[in-house]
């Protein structure tokens, strides 16, 4: 089977995650820098077996477009050119990044470590991944 990747698209950097080989568990793979990504993505995509990537589509509480929403819109295309036998996907992802903070809280993960912009976009992509996978399957 084969593998879905999301993305948490920021222009510094980029919270990735990626599900195991039954698209059964939702788990955080890494942070890149923005600037990386396309690169790093040519690589895990063949590595990993990955059938579909998720995009998180940033929108404002009123369904507005958001600031980086047609940046979002530009790395579709690009994703789409790139890899034109893979699903693209957007997926929903307000509130995401608060989500991924009251996570690491309730994981017990100290203050400092809260602070770790990488890990929050890491886990904000495993929870697009995870609603995305709620949604489809």
């Amino acid at each position: 089977m084969k593998r879905i990747l999301a993305i948490d698209f920021g222009l510094k950097r980029t919270g990735i995650a990626i599900t195991d080989e039954m698209n059964i568990i939702a788990s955080g793979l890494t942070t890149v820098a923005s600037s990386e990504l396309m690169d790093y993505l040519i690589d895990i995509v063949s590595k990993k077996d990955v059938g579909t990537i998720v995009l998180g589509e940033p929108k404002r509480l009123n369904m507005q477009d958001s600031h980086s929403s047609e940046n979002v819109r530009l790395l579709k295309e690009a994703l789409e050119k790139q890899f034109p036998t893979l699903k693209i996907d957007m997926m929903d992802e307000r509130f995401t990044s608060k989500m991924a903070v009251q996570s690491l809280v309730d994981s017990g993960v100290s203050k400092k470590k809260r602070r770790n912009k990488e890990l929050i976009d890491e886990v904000s992509a495993t929870i697009i991944l995870q609603s995305y996978m709620s949604s489809n399957m």
